[in-house]
């Protein structure tokens, strides 16, 4: 089971509808677990950049988290990078068509190649390290692109397994991934090791949140990857598990984990 068809047919659909593709990234915020750490990660850093910063979304995909930092402080001005050609290019249509274009701005970018240096106050990278051979070069690319006390918030898949990504249980459903997922020893001793400070790493998807992940992203990506006739039954079937998805995603939230799926790691310069 793969996420990137799916990824592929809901771009090309919400492309050049703003409307939706703005009810989309509230669903997104809704219904992703991830989306709730990181809000909360995002939030807090805002409360001490309550003016002009400069930010990078690195990996932005639908650019779901450059609409979230738009909207937290309208003073802010952000870069959204990805890899993808088609993605970059959906992002700035939307957001030139949201007339945000004057603090929004999208590129491709190959993180492993990123050269800024002393660019961003803030650089947020959420699902993305899990796809990179290289993630120690790209490390020291965000170190050297911070600003002096800048912060790094990394959202990914934990050791082992995180996302269900394990292949060695009978296939991936993110056949994508380099890497099963980071333990906290080894992405602590890496961003160390590019010069990183006061680290703070947490495990996120503990229980809650695992049984959440099933519920709302498992069983309909698989139902999704079977046939796409399954778009019909979709949103039916969201308006029974979303309640439930968010009572478990906010004990998921409040929960401190001893173990968990994924990680939330909070890096300074």
């Amino acid at each position: 089971m793969q996420y990137e068809p799916i990824k592929r047919s809901l771009g090309s659909f919400l492309s050049e509808k703003v409307f939706l593709r703005k009810l989309f990234y509230c669903f997104l915020d809704l219904l992703l677990l991830r989306s709730w750490h990181v809000r909360r990660a995002l939030t807090s850093f805002a409360g001490n950049y309550p003016g002009e910063a400069s930010v990078l979304d690195a990996g932005a995909g639908f650019g779901q988290y450059t609409w979230r930092m738009s909207r937290l402080n309208r003073k802010w001005h952000i870069r959204a990078v990805d890899i993808s050609e088609e993605h970059i290019e959906d992002c700035r249509k939307f957001f030139d068509a949201a007339g945000l274009s004057h603090r929004v701005s999208c590129g491709k970018a190959d993180l492993t190649e990123l050269s800024d240096t002393e660019s961003y106050d803030l650089i947020l990278c959420v699902d993305v390290m899990e796809h990179i051979e290289n993630d120690i070069r790209v490390f020291q690319n965000f170190y050297r692109a911070l600003t002096a006390g800048g912060q790094l918030i990394i959202s990914t898949p934990s050791d082992p397994a995180g996302s269900g990504g394990n292949h060695r249980h009978g296939g991936s459903i993110v056949d994508e991934h380099v890497r099963d997922g980071y333990g906290r020893q080894e992405i602590s001793e890496k961003l160390d090791g590019a010069g990183f400070r006061n680290i703070s790493i947490s495990y996120t998807y503990g229980i809650p949140g695992k049984i959440s992940w099933r519920l709302s992203m498992k069983y309909p990506v698989g139902m999704l990857n079977l046939s796409r006739l399954f778009y019909i039954i979709l949103p039916f079937y969201y308006m029974l598990i979303i309640p439930f998805a968010f009572i478990l995603n906010t004990f998921d939230l409040c929960i401190r984990h001893r173990k968990g799926t994924g990680l939330l790691v909070l890096a300074q310069k």
